[in-house]
């Protein structure tokens, strides 16, 4: 293609594969990672598809990709590797001056800097203003495994949950490898033109319930929450209006869901039906570990321990997942069933049947009994069930990458794109 008199060269490949990104200013944020020359087939794919890209660098990038070849890749001349009396921080970040920041690749320095609200690199004067702006961000992390699984990083990234949308990097060769350039334009996408859940109402239970045996004494399970509320972030990214209804668990639900707390089984399946009552939700997600039992009699005051024994009587509690097409027939239903140190096969196949006799859409199986999908743990692997028995394996992922993949295919289905009933 030949150039436009008093355009960039660079710019000839804007729209060259799609216009979905046609009339935005995404502002490329890169810091001193060694994956920082993948920026550079970021900055090129975003304009494939109608994106106009500005860089800004930090000081430390400088040795491992030159301002220069950011200025060759994005067509644009104001490649920021400083901030000067022009106030490039402003200019790129305040309200309405981009539609969305990318940090690619993000270090863990840089991401420290940020949850604490340090601003003393061009990148972190950006994001400072960007998070009081409200333009959205999204940060691909690039780092050693070893690192990533730091406590205080894992909280710095928990901290930025909810506020800005992470795009999982892949665990590979003890490294925690950047994401591919497709899956950040996917995430831009998404953000930019709503989202393939935009205009839906999702309604996710998560956590665990609690029984009394009597005032102090509970029977429960080892649920973190962290699935559901994975699944909750990610469902509002990709712009859906989310309901959580939430019992307990390790992890405090991210600002922006309506959170209804409950502590019971009972009250689970109260909050669930009085929801789908009152209200008309397109999709429901039960990803909620629902006590299966509850003490058959509550003791008003506490269990003398010195009588040496309690015998201590069970029944079944009220299936939740049961009443959800009951109450509203149209809603699209996914379910979870955990079980612990079984086959494939057999983990596929009781999920099937619960399928059938919750009359779901989707079953999520999942294997407690696997090392590093463990209740609790911070990753998952995931088989998802349809109701014509079509299976697909989600490997050991972080739980936020699986919620994201099993959105995708909940939202082929809720959009007409998929395989329903």
């Amino acid at each position: 293609m030949r150039a436009k008199k008093g355009v960039h060269p660079s710019k000839d490949i804007v729209g060259s594969e799609g216009s979905e990104l046609e009339g935005k200013k995404i502002v490329l944020c890169i810091t001193g990672s060694v994956a920082a020359y993948r920026a550079i087939d970021l900055a090129r794919l975003l304009m494939r598809h109608s994106a106009d890209v500005h860089a800004v660098m930090t000081e430390s990038t400088a040795p491992l990709l030159s301002p220069e070849m950011m200025k060759w890749a994005t067509g644009n001349n104001d490649v920021v590797t400083k901030l000067t009396g022009n106030l490039e921080h402003i200019m790129h970040a305040d309200y309405d001056m981009s539609d969305l920041i990318i940090v690619y690749p993000c270090t863990a320095n840089t991401m420290g800097k940020m949850a604490a609200g340090i601003d003393d690199t061009p990148v972190t004067s950006v994001l400072s203003v960007a998070l009081g702006s409200k333009i959205s961000i999204i940060i691909a992390p690039a780092m050693h495994e070893a690192m990533y699984e730091n406590k205080f990083i894992r909280q710095n990234v928990e901290k930025l949950k909810g506020h800005v949308t992470f795009v999982e990097p892949t665990m590979a060769e003890g490294k925690a490898k950047v994401a591919e350039p497709e899956q950040v334009l996917d995430a831009a996408i998404a953000i930019l033109s709503g989202g393939p859940l935009s205009g839906k109402r999702v309604l996710v239970t998560a956590g665990s319930t609690v029984e009394y045996i009597d005032p102090i004494r509970v029977v429960t399970n080892m649920s973190s929450g962290k699935m559901g509320i994975a699944i909750a972030q990610e469902a509002e990214r990709m712009g859906a209006s989310v309901t959580l209804v939430y019992g307990h668990g390790s992890q405090e639900p991210a600002n922006g869901s309506k959170v209804v707390r409950v502590s019971t089984s009972k009250e689970m399946y109260n909050a669930v039906v009085s929801e789908l009552s009152s209200k008309k939700y397109d999709i429901v997600i039960m990803a909620a570990a629902v006590s299966d039992f509850t003490p058959a009699k509550k003791y008003e005051k506490k269990i003398d321990t010195r009588a040496g024994k309690a015998q201590l009587s069970l029944i079944a509690t009220k299936k939740v997942v049961d009443e959800v097409k009951k109450v509203s027939r149209n809603t699209l239903l996914v379910a979870f069933k955990a079980d612990h140190d079984v086959s494939d096969s057999v983990l596929v196949d009781k999920a099937y049947k619960k399928l059938q006799e919750c009359d779901a859409d989707f079953v999520v199986a999942n294997d407690l009994g696997r090392k590093g999908s463990e209740a609790g743990s911070d990753r998952n692997e995931v088989f998802v069930v349809d109701s014509k028995k079509k299976i697909t394996h989600l490997p050991l992922e972080s739980k936020a990458a699986i919620a994201r993949k099993l959105l995708e295919l909940v939202a082929d289905s809720a959009n007409g794109n998929g395989s329903r009933k």
